[in-house]
């Protein structure tokens, strides 16, 4: 082999994860450099019966890769941006915040995710659903070609007369390693945008003006909530520290910014205001999410609806009232371009949910199993709104069974994504992920 395989002890066999709840033993690990170690590394580990694992920045957790082959591809850091064509090539280590920077010096954007650490084509793979997606769509709806390394080792470009095109974007890595892809890029260069922080005593408040709010605001505007438990550090600001808030994240490409956020400036006076004019590069800042590795679980759901019932569940199981290990809920209004069927479709599914529910628990061991229970119990509680099962976008590291991961796809679609991994992959060695096994 010409590309080198780390195996444990030597150099080179790291596992950077950006969660640390996870710990894992890899049979071996490769950084590939390019396309053709990538190959190199898929033909060795089919030839040795050993599973592959793909990793690109470690944000997300899905199964340990003990025992696996695992592929690491965050030296693939190439982006080229053509400013005519409104695109971005982009490889498979780059970050979403390299791309945004890259973008912007040509006066785009891309479909990017809240945190700027995340990576650009594993979010892609999952969906995307980012600061732009009422008004872009997701993340998977703007790519135009990939290249991606199948289960036989061949390296593949496919575009939107491919099937195998379609099933890539939703899958999440179960039908090859995606070396490069090239996407959209938008003529995005400003927000009004970042958050509203409010304290308890006004949650009641301000959420019941804010469900009336989501239904008249532009497509333009992208919104969340989130309630917050946060500790007492002092790199906090001080009105937050050890406290419960309500976080309001908005994200805004109109001109009109200020009059659309006023009536909720007008439910109560926050304790931080930090909503304003902010060049695009800054999208990061609007939910500031954490930049270090952290140990971290996480639950998610899609819903039909925030009603007052909704409202009513969310308090009682998850608002400034409660002792609960929950460290984020948060609601995203989805809809918009997310609910339109895309000119490139793609196994992204349920267009017609209204809102995703995000429910995360950061902190010591001890605590997983106390937060899972409590983040099933929420997620049980809002049933009746509910659509399909977890969100293919924050499918997390409990939603790995099979028969879980299934119900994130529409049923119809989950069959066609079987029937191509009977093709692309039959012996199913892209399996160290959310695994959807062959038909």
């Amino acid at each position: 082999m010409t590309v080198q395989i780390a195996f444990e002890g030597e150099p080179g066999y790291a596992v950077p994860r950006a969660n640390t709840i996870v710990a894992e033993r890899p049979a071996g690990v490769v950084t590939a450099r390019s396309a053709a170690d990538v190959q190199e590394a898929v033909r060795h580990a089919a030839a040795s019966d050993l599973p592959v694992a793909v990793q690109a920045t470690g944000h997300a957790y899905t199964l340990p890769a003990d025992g696996a082959l695992l592929v690491s591809t965050q030296e693939m850091s190439g982006i080229t941006i053509d400013a005519e064509a409104r695109t971005a090539r982009v490889e498979a280590g780059v970050r979403s915040g390299s791309l945004i920077a890259a973008a912007a010096e040509h006066g785009l954007a891309p479909i990017n995710g809240a945190s700027p650490t995340v990576g650009t084509v594993g979010f892609t793979l999952g969906g995307g659903l980012g600061p732009l997606g009422r008004s872009y769509g997701y993340a998977a709806d703007n790519v135009r070609s990939l290249e991606i390394v199948t289960a036989d080792g061949s390296l593949l470009t496919v575009s939107p007369s491919d099937e195998l095109f379609w099933g890539v974007r939703g899958s999440r890595g179960n039908l090859g390693v995606v070396t490069a892809l090239v996407t959209d890029l938008v003529p995005v260069t400003r927000l009004y945008g970042g958050g509203l922080f409010f304290d308890a005593a006004s949650t009641v408040r301000v959420l019941e003006v804010y469900r009336e709010w989501v239904t008249t605001v532009p497509e333009s505007m992208s919104t969340s909530f989130a309630f917050l438990r946060l500790p007492p550090l002092e790199v906090l600001p001080e009105p937050l520290r050890g406290k419960f808030v309500l976080h309001v994240r908005i994200a805004y490409t109109g001109t009109d910014g200020e009059a659309l956020v006023r009536p909720l400036r007008a439910a109560a006076t926050p304790v931080i205001d930090g909503v304003g004019e902010m060049p695009y590069t800054e999208v990061g800042t609007i939910h500031n999410d954490p930049t270090e590795p952290a140990p971290f679980v996480e639950k998610s759901a899609l819903l039909q609806e925030f009603s007052g019932e909704t409202l009513k569940v969310l308090l009682d199981l998850a608002g400034p009232d409660v002792d609960a290990p929950l460290t984020i809920v948060e609601l995203r209004q989805l809809g918009g371009a997310l609910a339109r069927r895309p000119s490139r479709p793609s196994a992204v599914g349920f267009r017609d949910a209204a809102f995703s529910v995000f429910v995360g628990t950061a902190g010591l061991p001890e605590l997983v199993e106390p937060a899972h229970e409590c983040h099933a119990q929420l997620v049980d509680a809002l049933s009746p709104w509910r659509v399909g099962g977890p969100y293919v976008c924050f499918l997390s590291g409990t939603d790995t069974d099979p028969s879980v991961v299934a119900t994130a796809y529409e049923p119809a679609d989950y069959a066609r994504l079987q029937a191509l991994k009977s093709t692309f992959d039959p012996t199913n060695l892209f399996r160290i992920n959310h695994n959807i096994p062959p038909g």
